[in-house]
């Protein structure tokens, strides 16, 4: 048993839709949320910047005696995940892995579309799962232009957002492509949008949040790390950003439930 608790880390709000399913399957767990806010978004920053912005974050949570660490953030899990386990050896960390391998062994159509940013579409993690599970699918990559910047400044319901979104998926949509992954945690606070831009055409768009919240419990239970029944679990939201955005990291989670 162990009650300290999770940290959750991403860039910006995003890592809410991993903070949520982790706490629907461990409402008794403790969790430490941290949005960086300052330097969001990391879509098309460096590489070597990404990965001392996530040395940052994760060593914060570190210091906040975080028990496990999850890097809600694909942008930062493809620029820093191992030099992360490396350097913090003594903590399992979990990050984003890329929804190819499900999409490609769903798909009918063999027409897979893939919605990230451009470091994440750039990163070997996803290169090799891409190479490995789509030998005979088409694979179509496409950058959500625009989507961080939509759900940080709270326009998901807007006529922006939805011509946003359909720039990048109708194309896909007209490719014949029956499975659409989320590959940023940001995006799934577009989903009523994309339903309504995929319409009926029998189309799946997988979100990876349930996966890793199933891999969270996995290593819980791997590692004897389980908060203890007469725990009473807490949520604290971190961040680089003022307090202002702070607030909004915990209305935002407050509101996702």
């Amino acid at each position: 048993m162990n009650d300290a608790p999770i940290g959750v880390y991403d860039s910006g709000l995003g890592g809410l839709t991993v903070w949520r399913e982790i706490r629907r399957v461990l409402p008794d767990e403790s969790l430490v949320y941290l949005g960086d806010g300052k330097n969001c978004p990391y879509g098309s920053r460096p590489r070597e910047e990404i990965r001392r912005l996530a040395d940052e974050a994760v060593g914060r949570l570190v210091e906040a005696g975080c028990k496990l660490i999850v890097v809600a953030c694909n942008t930062a899990t493809a620029a820093a995940i191992d030099f992360l386990r490396e350097k913090y050896a003594g903590v399992p960390i979990v990050g984003m892995e890329p929804a190819v391998k499900p999409a490609c062994l769903a798909t009918r159509s063999r027409v897979v579309g893939v919605l990230a940013t451009e470091r994440s579409l750039d990163g070997d993690l996803f290169r090799h799962t891409a190479a490995r599970y789509g030998e005979g699918i088409e694979v179509l990559m496409v950058p959500g232009r625009g989507f961080v910047e939509l759900v940080e400044s709270d326009r998901e319901e807007t006529p922006e957002a939805e011509a946003c979104v359909r720039a990048a998926v109708e194309p896909m949509l007209e490719r014949g492509a029956d499975q659409i992954v989320l590959g940023c945690t940001h995006y799934p606070f577009l989903l009523p949008v994309l339903r309504r831009v995929v319409g009926d055409r029998g189309v799946t768009i997988v979100d990876p949040s349930p996966a890793v919240a199933r891999r969270v419990v996995q290593l819980l239970d791997r590692y004897g790390l389980r908060a203890s029944p007469t725990h009473r679990p807490t949520c604290e939201f971190l961040t680089f950003a003022d307090e202002a955005y702070r607030r909004r990291l915990e209305q935002k989670a407050l509101a996702s439930l």
